[in-house]
């Protein structure tokens, strides 16, 4: 058990360090941006004003109010120490608005695009791969190629064929946003369904992109798997092979797994672009106003959720490797 112990006390040392360089990161990279969003907000309070006094004055308020007249060090603790108690500030593009609630809206659209069209893509790719390299023959030297070439086309890429084809080409699908723009949110089956016809595009661009990674990988350890001395062994004794397979692809399922948890955790990248490129009103779209309007703000605010959902994924994937993967288990034996 002390083996355990150790393994465990190394992981979220690991963890808490990873944690704080995160966080100086996500708040030191925005601040690199050129421009002055202070100076933004104030020209769009200014207008119609000629006292520079009192233009300057405003300046000099704004600065103070967002704290970015004090020191580096001292804005950086500052903003570490609300973040852990969930203030994430107010938003420079948005002012007065808070950041949490514009995170708090955005990120459900990510989630229920997201998670449901990794998942779907996973389950679909690796029941795919498995079969390849079970039957082999034609399958395969169908699927082999068809999942390359899905795997080479990131998840943006999906996203941009399909809006030509479905939605500029056929006319069978909207082309950007959640919703109908002439709606306002509220509950009605009208507008469930505008909901569901702009899911549609975003959710099948990633799903697409998915499974094409995914059947290569379970294609690939289920052919190692199969070619194992324990295999072979099996078989000679007169095992089953209906029970052989069983095991054979439940080891295959550890590395699919793993990515699997890393995709729930970051839902960046390719995925984010997607939600660019149809203006889902995700967290995508919401890091891209941030970028453009340099609201410093907001743009650390998004950066650190998603790095808060990496970290966490990867360290409970590494807590429950401790227990299930054998090799970690010999492991901790071992020490």
């Amino acid at each position: 058990m002390s083996g355990y112990v150790k393994y465990f006390r190394k992981k979220i040392i690991w963890f808490l360090i990873t944690f704080f360089v995160a966080v100086l990161l996500n708040f030191i990279l925005p601040r690199l941006m050129p421009g002055d969003p202070v100076a933004v907000i104030t020209a769009r309070s200014a207008q119609g004003m000629s006292e520079a006094s009192a233009v300057k004055e405003m300046y000099d308020n704004y600065a103070e109010q967002f704290g970015v007249n004090k020191p580096m060090y001292v804005q950086f603790f500052t903003y570490f120490g609300n973040a852990l108690t969930g203030d994430l500030g107010l938003s420079f593009s948005q002012y007065p608005r808070e950041v949490s609630d514009i995170i708090g809206s955005a990120i459900w659209w990510t989630v229920g695009l997201q998670l449901p069209a990794i998942i779907v893509g996973w389950f679909i790719g690796n029941i795919l791969g498995a079969l390849a390299a079970y039957i082999r023959k034609g399958f395969d030297k169908v699927l082999l190629p068809v999942a390359l070439f899905l795997s080479s086309i990131p998840a943006f890429g999906m996203a941009v064929i399909l809006l030509v084809i479905f939605a500029l080409k056929l006319e069978i699908a909207p082309t950007s946003g959640g919703y109908a723009f002439d709606m306002l949110p509220h509950f009605s089956w009208d507008f469930v369904k505008s909901i569901i016809r702009h899911y549609q595009l975003p959710f099948w661009s990633i799903v697409v992109f998915a499974i094409g990674g995914q059947a290569i990988g379970m294609r690939s350890m289920s052919i190692y798997e199969l070619n194992a001395d324990y295999v072979k062994y099996s078989r000679f004794l007169g095992i089953k092979d209906r029970k052989i397979v069983g095991y054979v692809f439940r080891n295959a399922m550890l590395p699919q797994i793993t990515g699997l948890a890393l995709s729930l955790g970051s839902m960046i990248g390719g995925a984010l672009v997607a939600e660019i490129i149809f203006s889902y009103p995700g967290l995508g779209t919401t890091l891209l106003s941030a970028v453009t309007t340099s609201d410093y703000p907001l743009l650390s605010a998004t950066t650190l959720i998603i790095t808060i959902m990496v970290l966490v994924t990867t360290f409970t994937l590494d807590i429950v490797y401790g227990f299930v993967d054998p090799r970690v288990k010999a492991a901790q034996f071992d020490e």
